[in-house]
């Protein structure tokens, strides 16, 4: 199941510009634009991590943070445009699981994002998933990284997870209602033939990029990914 971002920013294009790229990315979101909002949905304990503003109206982020942290332990990145040393310490000290200054790149966002979750696993005592091979190529689920050998291959959010599905059932073909339900949830409605086409994209960018065939096609069934000794 996704995880569920909260993004507390009055800020309506910086919140509406998060809220598509996590989207993207496949998580689940909702939005409020000010604290008191914000503070009344992060207690409801419906959410996986908080992107908050500092300044906000009414109630500012600070204080959000303060009195979330009476009785919760959300993990918490801090958004503000503040790029003082003392606003970084008050917002840590209070509790903040990270803080990131605007303007910044989503990619930034993103990893933090990703390492906020690695740290709650880890201090939940959950193993963090290992590396996934097949051949010389490689994706790490915990870093959400993918290399054909040394070289770094670039995906989105939904082809690393193709590709992840397919690695982790690596010399099984997987039909494409089973990609489909583990990738795109049982519920999508978009176009049927999703699958086919991501499938390609993989290719291109794994296959033929490095001159190889590790994604198959079973006609009439689906698709396996294995190399040639498998």
């Amino acid at each position: 199941m996704a995880a569920k971002i909260l993004i507390v920013e009055d800020e309506e294009k910086i919140a509406r510009f998060l809220e598509l790229e996590l989207q993207h990315e496949g998580y689940g979101v909702d939005k409020a634009i000010d604290g008191r909002t914000g503070l009344e949905k992060a207690k409801s304990g419906h959410y996986d991590l908080m992107l908050l503003d500092v300044m906000l109206p009414g109630l500012n982020g600070l204080e959000v943070l303060r009195r979330l942290r009476s009785d919760s332990e959300l993990p918490v990145i801090l958004l503000t445009a503040r790029d003082s040393v003392m606003d970084k310490v008050s917002g840590l000290d209070m509790g903040a699981n990270d803080y990131i200054t605007k303007p910044f790149s989503i990619e930034e966002l993103l990893a933090r994002i990703r390492a906020v979750f690695r740290m709650e696993a880890k201090a939940a005592g959950q193993k963090p998933p290992e590396a996934l091979s097949c051949g010389a190529l490689t994706l790490d689920p915990a870093r959400h990284t993918v290399r054909y050998g040394t070289e770094p291959v670039n995906l989105t959010f939904k082809e690393f997870l193709l590709l992840q599905t397919l690695m982790e059932s690596a010399g099984i073909v997987l039909s494409r209602d089973v990609l489909m339900e583990k990738v795109w949830g049982y519920d999508y409605m978009g176009e049927t033939n999703v699958v086919d086409v991501y499938i390609r994209y993989l290719r291109q960018k794994i296959d033929d990029a490095f001159g190889v065939k590790l994604i198959h096609t079973v006609r009439g069934v689906g698709y396996v990914l294995k190399d040639k000794e498998q």
